[in-house]
């Protein structure tokens, strides 16, 4: 783990009643705070509806994080990198700009023209991590994050000419709240655990025109917010190989998520919508004393979700077992990152990725609510130590446009669809060292 992008790997403080003293208020309680605040502005996202990193620093380096723990965000990414924080506590902002467009051309049912999905087109979206080292191997913490998550909001609606009036869209959102233990199995390698408590949420609505393809046509659409919650478990290890390299695995199970029961005649087997697995390989390579430089490979197991994964173009209708979801396949991020410290105070960073955007060309007409195509990524950073412990980190993100382009069902009128998105991100981030 980097300590103000050094490279070094701090030790554990012994102090502990210290930490008593200046901590005065549970983990537990300091979680539920960051939720609330968390509750009514959650992350939408860019790989898919995931997001490319979580914690300023990380988001700073297009991501990376499974090999190169560098602040109490640690355990979003790789639980075992708690153990090599320290005794910290970090609480970040992020300000998510998406940009959402649709062109419909050669429909014969009057759908033609381009339509803007950014009725909402700017998110907040904070995060919280606390760690505390119990003894020098064992670290217990806590961070909270969305996850991730989609929105469209189209006021001028593309379905005008089969009757709707006024907005359509959706919005998904995603909270997880995760308890973590790491454990020092020996002075370079760790192992770690967090149970993640999702609580997510969703709201439809102007899909009136879906409701002849729906098993239950009035939990479709228009029924405000609904929400459910679930759980599930994220695993990992840390291992420093030498001075100079040092490497990372996580895995994260699926989350068996409750049904939205609202929304019981869009989504298969009745409103389920389960968040995926996804796991991770990454390494860390201090190349010179003041250069790091980190890559990670992520894989994120979308089809394993029938809400998600299942074909749009399914027989079945919406809401039943095996009906229509968003078809998305599986995806795939590679991200790379560096940090550079240029003296004892400042610290910069940078990182692209890159993957192969989940939407299939034959699975446009229902993404139009859901138009995660955005495949390449430019970001920055740095952090500044302000001193007694304390430093400030920013970052910015850049998502290149993407459009991806595929028919409509001829049933619709035919024609071809254009989905485009790009995005941008600032964030900034306070973090305590105690």
């Amino acid at each position: 783990m980097q300590d103000g992008g050094r490279g070094e790997w701090p030790r554990a403080d012994d102090d502990n009643k210290a930490v008593g003293d200046i901590v005065k208020f549970r983990i537990s309680q300091i979680a539920l705070v960051v939720a609330g605040c968390l509750a009514p502005a959650l992350g939408h996202a860019t790989n898919g509806y995931f997001s490319h990193g979580y914690g300023i620093k990380s988001k700073g380096m297009a991501g990376v994080g499974i090999a190169l723990p560098q602040d109490a965000m640690a355990a979003a990414t790789n639980p075992a990198g708690m153990a090599f924080v320290g005794n910290r506590m970090d609480f970040g902002l992020d300000v998510f700009m998406p940009n959402r467009e649709t062109e419909i051309s050669g429909n014969g049912a009057g759908l033609n023209g381009s339509y803007d999905g950014n009725g909402r087109d700017m998110f907040f979206v904070p995060d919280f991590g606390y760690n505390r080292m119990i003894n020098p191997n064992l670290a217990v913490g806590v961070v909270v994050y969305g996850n991730g998550g989609m929105n469209t909001t189209y006021e001028k609606s593309p379905f005008s000419a089969f009757g709707v009036t006024g907005t359509t869209g959706v919005d998904l959102t995603q909270l997880f709240i995760a308890p973590t233990v790491a454990y020092k199995i020996n002075r370079d390698h760790a192992v770690g655990v967090s149970l993640n408590l999702a609580h997510q949420r969703f709201s439809a609505y102007g899909l009136q025109p879906f409701a002849m393809m729906s098993s239950d046509p009035t939990s479709l659409t228009n029924k405000g917010e609904d929400s459910s919650s679930g759980w599930g478990l994220r695993f990992g290890w840390t291992g420093r190989l030498s001075d100079t390299v040092t490497l990372g695995a996580t895995y994260q199970t699926k989350t068996k998520m409750g049904k939205f029961k609202e929304y019981a005649g869009l989504f298969p087997d009745g409103g389920a919508f389960d968040i995926p697995a996804n796991y991770g390989v990454g390494i860390a390579v201090k190349a010179t004393p003041r250069l790091t430089v980190a890559a990670d490979v992520q894989q994120i197991d979308y089809s394993g979700v029938p809400s998600v994964g299942d074909t749009g173009n399914s027989a079945s209708p919406l809401g039943a077992k095996g009906g229509p979801g968003f078809g998305w396949r599986d995806m795939t991020v590679f991200k790379l990152g560096a940090d550079y410290a240029v003296n004892d105070k400042l610290t910069l960073r940078g990182g692209i990725s890159t993957g192969r955007q989940p939407i299939p060309s034959n699975e446009v007409f229902f993404n139009i609510l859901a138009p995660g195509v955005i495949e390449s990524h430019l970001t920055l950073g740095a952090t500044w130590q302000l001193g007694g412990g304390k430093e400030l980190s920013v970052a910015y993100m850049h998502g290149f446009k993407k459009t991806v382009s595929g028919p409509l069902p001829p049933t619709l009128g035919a024609g071809t669809a254009d989905l485009r998105m790009d995005q941008n991100s600032l964030g900034a981030s306070f973090g305590w060292r105690f």
